[in-house]
Order: C-alpha cells, then sequence, then structure tokens
C-alpha cells in the first residue's frame, strides 16, 4: 500500500504555491540558528550559509532567529530586523536569489527564555506569558519574569509587525513566525509557562489568542506580499501540550489564514529529545558555559533511551494533515529519498530540512539527479553546538565548513 501511495505522489521536485509565493521545489532549508551574526551583524559567513543552501537545490532558505529588538535575542550573537540591518540582510536576500531560491526571515522574541546580561537586556525581568519564578534564568542571573499587561501585548504585536515590513525591504520573500520550542509566542502557547486566567490563558483556544493576534496582523502587513509562514510545537513532549492540542493549533492558524506551518515538537529546555529525535552530545557547546550547564542539566532529565530514527516526527505530524488541508511542512529527520517519498505520500506540502542540509547543502540536487538517495548525516547534534565557534553552525564530519574570517564583517560586499 505505502509503495501505491509512493508512486501517486506529487514530485518532490515540483513547484508549489505558498501563499502569494512559488518555490521551485518542496524542498525548505528549516531554521537552524547559524551563530554567524557575531556581535549581532549580518556577516558575510551568514549569507553565504544560505546562498549554498539555494546553490545546492533547495526552494527557499530560512534564516534563522531574526530578532524582533534587541530585547528579542537569546544571545546577544542573533541578528535583529531593524533598519541598521537592513543591507546586510539585502546581501544575503541577493545572494539567495541569483540560484533561483527564495529567502525567509524566521521572526521571534525570546521572552523569558534569554541569556543576555543585564547590560544587554534593557527589562529587568523578561517578558513572558506569566510571572514568577524564571527557571531558565538561573542560568543567567534573571530569577524573575514579567508577566505582559495588554499595553505590552500590543507593543510586541506591533515589534512583530515591523520586523515582518523591514524583512520585506531587506528582500526577504517570506517570513516565518516562531511559535514553538518555548520562545515568546511558545510561551502563551504552551500551559507549562503560561498560568494565565484571562482571554491569553486557560484552554488552548485561549492560549492561542495573542499569537493569532501577531499572525493576523502580520498578515495584514505583508500577507499580500510576502509568505506568511509559522513553525510551531506539535507537542511540549512528556507534558504540557499533547498532540490534541497541536491539532488545535493547526486549526486556529488555518483559520487565520497562515499561508503554511512547519510541524515541529518539543521545547528548549524541557523536551530537546523530542525535538531533534536524539540527544544532545553531553559535554557539549563549544566552550560556551551556559550551553553546557544547560547540556548537564539535560542530562539528568532527558530520557536516556531515545534512539535517533528518520522521519522521527511522521506519526505526530500525520494526524496534524489529517484535520487540516492547510499547507504543511514535515520537518523531522528526513534523510533519504524514501524518507522525501513517504513525506509527499502523507500529502504534505513541502519537506523541511535542517541537518541533512548541515552536512551537505547539495543534498537536494544530488537527490534530484540520482546521485545519492541517502544523506550521510547520522544525527549526532553536534552541529547544534557548532553554532557557539567562531565559524558557527557546520557539521564537523564533512568538508562544507565555515570560514570563520566571514563572520568578523558584514555581509555587504
Amino acid at each position: 500500500m505505502e509503495e501505491k501511495l509512493k508512486s501517486q505522489a506529487v514530485s518532490p521536485f515540483s513547484e508549489t504555491k505558498i501563499g502569494p509565493l512559488t518555490l521551485r521545489n518542496r524542498f525548505v532549508k528549516a531554521a537552524t540558528n547559524e551563530g554567524m551574526a557575531k556581535g549581532g551583524i549580518v556577516t558575510k559567513g551568514l549569507a553565504r550559509f544560505h546562498e549554498r543552501i539555494a546553490e545546492g537545490g533547495a526552494a527557499m532558505s530560512t534564516v534563522a532567529y531574526c530578532a524582533t529588538s534587541p530585547d528579542g535575542r537569546t544571545f546577544v550573537d542573533q541578528a535583529v530586523l531593524d533598519d541598521a540591518s537592513l543591507k546586510d540582510f539585502r546581501s544575503l536576500t541577493d545572494a539567495v536569489h541569483k540560484h533561483g531560491a527564495a529567502a525567509s526571515a524566521q521572526i521571534t522574541h525570546a521572552g523569558s527564555f534569554t541569556f543576555l546580561d543585564k547590560d544587554s537586556l534593557k527589562t529587568n525581568k523578561p517578558l513572558s506569558s506569566s510571572g514568577g519564578f524564571n527557571k531558565v534564568g538561573v542560568m543567567s542571573g534573571r530569577y524573575f519574569k514579567k508577566k505582559m499587561n495588554r499595553e505590552e501585548l500590543s507593543a510586541m504585536a506591533g515589534e512583530f509587525v515591523a520586523a515582518a515590513i523591514r524583512a520585506k525591504e531587506a528582500g526577504f520573500d517570506a517570513v516565518e513566525l516562531h511559535m514553538g520550542h518555548g520562545y515568546l509566542l511558545s510561551q502563551f502557547v504552551s500551559p507549562i509557562y503560561n498560568k494565565r486566567h484571562d482571554n491569553y490563558g486557560g484552554s488552548i483556544e485561549r492560549r492561542m489568542n495573542f499569537p493569532s493576534e501577531v499572525l493576523k496582523k502580520v498578515l495584514d502587513a505583508v500577507g499580500k506580499d510576502l509568505a506568511v509562514v509559522v513553525k510551531y510545537s506539535m507537542t511540549d513532549g512528556p507534558k504540557g501540550n499533547d498532540i490534541s492540542d497541536g491539532i488545535a493549533v493547526a486549526k486556529r492558524l488555518e483559520a487565520d489564514g497562515a499561508h503554511m506551518a512547519v510541524l515541529s515538537n518539543g521545547l528548549n529546555v524541557e523536551s530537546i529529545t523530542a525535538m531533534f529525535g536524539s540527544p544532545l552530545p553531553q559535554a557539549s557547546g563549544g566552550g560556551n558555559a551556559i550551553v553546557k550547564i544547560g547540556s548537564w542539566i539535560q542530562s539528568l532529565t532527558e530520557p536516556k533511551d531515545v534512539v535517533f530514527r528518520e522521519s522521527y516526527l511522521r506519526e505526530l505530524a500525520q494526524q496534524v494533515r489529517a484535520n487540516v488541508d492547510m499547507p504543511l511542512a514535515y520537518l523531522g529527520g528526513v534523510q533519504s529519498l524514501d524518507g522525501v517519498q513517504n513525506a509527499m505520500a502523507d500529502g504534505f506540502d513541502t519537506i523541511a530540512l535542517g541537518r541533512a542540509l548541515v552536512f551537505d547543502p547539495n543534498f537536494v540536487n544530488d537527490l534530484q539527479s540520482g546521485a545519492i538517495t541517502q544523506s550521510g548525516c547520522t544525527a549526532c547534534n553536534r552541529c547544534v553546538t557548532m553554532m557557539y565557534t567562531p565559524g558557527g553552525t557546520s557539521c564537523i564530519e564533512t568538508p562544507y565548513k565555515p570560514d570563520p574570517k566571514l563572520n568578523q564583517v558584514g555581509a555587504a560586499s
């Protein structure tokens, strides 16, 4: 039966339309923090990273973690979509367009999931859906967070809109609102973080109200010109939202008019194995003390027996697919032509690839030409911790290494 479905499936190398945007095929580079915006500057290294993805055949490359404001960063080495960054972001999008691909800007705000020091973060307490003790802040000395009031909610929605408008000015073809993994919008979606008793807390329908407001305002501002994509976590992992909540989120996004949803999973702190399908390597962090501490804490709480398997989120994603008609991107460990064909047979519109494209930016072209049918990525996750090194995110097992010198200057040539 599965072989019959594969033969009837849409070709992964065919065009598809996402809102106002036509993609040349069904492959999208998923947002994976690159670690190439040293000091917040969009570098030549970041531009070259995404240009190689475009050269390698992907239809769209997503620039990870474009913060809505300086306070919205998780670390200081993340870019902000502000006026000062537009010229360098334009160099990046021009480089991607040169190879016939589209560029997407992932727009997000950290909320309470921030490691900025007191000199870098303006507010004494980072903003979140709820106030009280900030467990993430233990690693950076920010022990309390602030429950956002109505004025702050409106201002934050305005930040997302302003960032989306700047993305358009910088030449991006799409924006991706990050509603997953424990960042600010996810802190409203997840009951692990959201303890409110007003119209923004309680049921999943009410927990989605603020993220929905942000989405609709961004659609109003740029949706006629840019594809507006949402990335979210189908479940929070062992606790919090389950797949019934994940389906409810997808239905809300569809009703709001999102052009596509990227189906991710898990949270950065509570369930990173649910996100990656395999644990982070122990004693990792590339010299970053916070990451080393975080990895150690996770090693105490995460499951010890998780073994990576291709398409590890397939069963969850199939349940979402069965409940909505909107375009969906399958994300989660596709590493072979068989995995690609299974996702197409399941009815997904695009396939979001992370580690496979870090391992080999030419993966899509090589699949299409028949040069390979299987990625050499082992899902060891050491690429995740390489983002904290001078060269940024890279695979230690392939020759596709970023040049650290390219991360010392702006992207503009």
